[in-house]
């Protein structure tokens, strides 16, 4: 990301996501638990959010050092506010565009010993150079771990966004908008990542719903995360605030209520020796 101040839709609402984000810990709990680390490599945290992952990556090095970034500064503001009491100068926060990170930051080709990245990699459209871009980032010998939304990740919730978006009622604030995820399968990730270089290559997908207990819970996180770069373009609070009431009534009628059919894309791969 360029020293310019970045688009909002680049930008996040920190504090909410800090307080939100409990499916994406939980998730990325879990790839944290699969990785062997030795404890003191260096490691990139691509799209480090408010830090909740960061902490725990940097827990499990204790000699080591994290580089977290993020291409929102607003969640970099609030992990460093997070994480710097704590791990003090083993952390360290960069602003950037990991789809172009060593085309734009040459210094750090050949840097990392690991990459780990939750819930970030779906947001990059062009994961051929996404990975082009890890691998040139990675010392000899290192790993990327990393987990996504992929296959039919929110389905259900999205085909009824696209009802709505296309409605007379809405369909003047959505023309010509564009998806603004890469929900890639495990086979054509893993044929990516082999074409960028990378061996030992493996990929899987797995269902992850995540339930809400009560509709405003429900609602507050698809209008602070899912629909973040879509509700802008509806200039009238009161009829983005109709947008978010409509899906919400229709959650509310699935069984179990309230639940989003979430499927995380896992990978992980290393650079030759």
């Amino acid at each position: 990301m360029s020293a310019n101040q970045p688009s909002p839709s680049r930008e996040w609402n920190a504090s909410v996501y800090h307080r939100v984000s409990d499916p994406q810990f939980e998730w990325g709990m879990k790839v944290l638990d699969r990785l062997t680390l030795r404890g003191d490599e260096t490691v990139l945290d691509a799209g480090c959010g408010t830090g909740r992952l960061t902490a725990e990556l940097l827990r499990r090095l204790p000699h080591g050092r994290v580089v977290a970034l993020d291409v929102s500064r607003n969640m970099l503001r609030t992990a460093e506010e997070y994480l710097k009491p704590e791990f003090g100068e083993r952390v360290t926060f960069l602003a950037a565009d990991v789809v172009n990170l060593v085309a734009n930051h040459p210094t750090l080709e050949k840097t990392f010993d690991g990459i780990f990245s939750t819930a970030t990699f779906h947001w990059v459209l062009d994961h051929n150079q996404l990975f082009q871009n890890l691998f040139r980032a990675l010392r000899s010998g290192g790993w990327v771990h990393a987990q996504c939304g992929g296959g039919p990740n929110l389905a259900r919730l999205l085909q009824r966004f696209d009802v709505l978006a296309a409605s007379e009622k809405y369909r003047q604030y959505f023309a010509g908008s564009r998806s603004p995820w890469t929900y890639a399968n495990a086979s054509e990730t893993a044929e990516r990542l082999q074409r960028a270089g990378f061996v030992d290559v493996e990929t899987s997908l797995e269902a992850a719903p995540a339930q809400f207990e009560k509709a405003e819970a429900f609602q507050e996180f698809i209008e602070s995360v899912i629909l973040r770069s879509y509700l802008p373009r509806i200039p009238e609070e009161q009829r983005r605030q109709e947008l978010l009431n409509e899906l919400t009534e229709l959650a509310a009628k699935d069984d179990p209520p309230f639940e989003l059919d979430y499927w995380r894309l896992n990978f992980r791969g290393a650079r030759p020796r």
